[in-house]
C-alpha cells in the first residue's frame, strides 16, 4: 500500500516538475534566440 502511495507521488511530482520547467525552458530558448540575434547585429 504504501509502496503503490509513493508511487503515485512520485509520478505526479514528475509530472508537476516538467509542467512547471516548460515555461521556464521557453523563455531560456527565447531569451538565448534573443541575445543571439543582439549579438548577430553589433
Amino acid at each position: 500500500m504504501l509502496r503503490a502511495i509513493a508511487d503515485v507521488l512520485r509520478t505526479v511530482g514528475g509530472a508537476v516538475a516538467m509542467i512547471v520547467s516548460l515555461p521556464f525552458r521557453l523563455l531560456a530558448r527565447l531569451f538565448g534566440g534573443v541575445s543571439d540575434t543582439v549579438r548577430g547585429r553589433h
